[in-house]
């Protein structure tokens, strides 16, 4: 944790010497097209990469039950048997984070006694921190667009409804940054998700909040040109940046820390923001016992050995090792019982050579 703390510090004091010796153009202009250019390139090599790995089963996370007969209800979200029916968990898996949401959590008590509880605080947690974000960005792109869309503006009206002082203070900073603490403090303070964490879970986290800080410390503590930072965001949209006025130390370091998450996005556990939706685990339909899977890269000259047919050339061995058996061994038969010997005639010079047999009166 430290290390990873200690990096993101160093991105802070690299970004604000920067600021200081005059490098406003390197940190405001060149480290965003970088940064930009890492993330979309690694983000598509990434996504290309899991597009193309084959998928020879049908290995869907299941929890309900599958489609059987037809008076047996099926559960169509948690055991999705068509194309639409994995759309529609798709959609509540996005959107609703609804695996997160049926997550439990298991604790051992004295007995001892494992027990299953309720894990609801991460997923009201989690969503916050998912939908302020993306608020926040939308509410970023102000400073990109001439004209500014309609919807932007009614974003941050609705976002600002409780005015609190001026500037308006915005829900969502608040929400996000006590989001991304509850995320921290999950993983110090409960023992079995402190154990399985590294730095690749606490440098994001530590980032994000460093990002947030400095935003808000912008936005209501600092003062900025902002004139001077819509005319640096305009250029860069456009491709033609220029940077007039003292802006501040605090913008170059928000925006050093905003590329940084960007080059890092591609190559660490972010990527679940594209990887969702190529889980082989989520965007397949159970339907195994409805359609035959052929593995796609089986050698097409071997013929398919079901079952049947392997038992049929290894029952003996199978009956030997004591393997249940579809089909039973057929009875041996019975031995036929041995052939007597047959009397045979004795040649005639054996019975020449044998005494008759002495009459009565020859005994007497």
């Amino acid at each position: 944790m430290k290390h990873a703390l200690l990096a993101v510090i160093a991105l802070i004091v690299i970004a604000w010497l920067g600021s200081l010796v005059g490098l406003d153009y390197l940190f405001g202009v060149v480290f965003p097209y970088l940064a930009f250019a890492t993330f979309l390139g690694g983000f598509i090599y990434r996504v290309v990469g899991w597009a193309k790995s084959p998928v020879p089963f049908r290995i869907p996370t299941t929890s309900g039950q599958g489609k059987s007969l037809d008076w047996i209800k099926q559960d169509k979200l948690d055991c999705p048997a068509t194309f639409w029916q994995v759309v529609g968990r798709m959609l509540l898996e996005v959107f609703a984070f609804r695996s997160l949401f049926k997550n439990t959590k298991a604790e051992i008590h004295d007995g001892p006694k494992l027990v299953y509880g309720s894990s609801k605080w991460l997923w009201l947690f989690g969503l916050a921190f998912h939908y302020c974000f993306l608020l926040i960005v939308l509410r970023h792109l102000r400073l990109f667009l001439n004209p500014v869309p309609g919807f932007i503006g009614t974003l941050e009206f609705f976002d600002g409804l409780f005015q609190i002082g001026v500037p308006v203070l915005y829900q969502t900073d608040l929400i996000f940054v006590g989001a991304v603490t509850f995320l921290f403090l999950r993983r110090v303070l409960i023992p079995q998700v402190k154990y399985i964490s590294f730095a690749a879970d606490y440098f994001p986290l530590f980032l994000i909040f460093a990002i947030a800080a400095t935003g808000m410390l912008m936005r209501y503590i600092f003062r900025v040109d902002v004139v001077s930072i819509k005319q640096l965001t305009m250029g860069l949209a456009t491709g033609s940046p220029s940077i007039s006025g003292d802006i501040g130390s605090i913008f170059y370091i928000h925006v050093f820390l905003v590329s940084a998450l960007l080059a890092y996005f591609p190559f660490s556990k972010l990527m679940h923001l594209g990887g969702v939706f190529l889980s082989p685990t989520r965007n397949l339909a159970n339907n195994s016992r409805m359609v035959r899977h052929v593995n796609p890269w089986n050698d097409p000259t071997i013929k398919p050995h079901s079952y049947a047919a392997y038992e049929d050339e290894f029952r003996e061995f199978m009956a030997d090792a004591d393997i249940p058996l579809e089909k039973e061994l057929p009875p041996e038969p019975e031995p036929e019982p041995e052939p007597e010997p047959e009397e045979t005639e004795k040649p005639a010079a054996d019975a020449a050579a044998e005494p008759a047999a002495e009459t009565p009166a020859e005994k007497e």
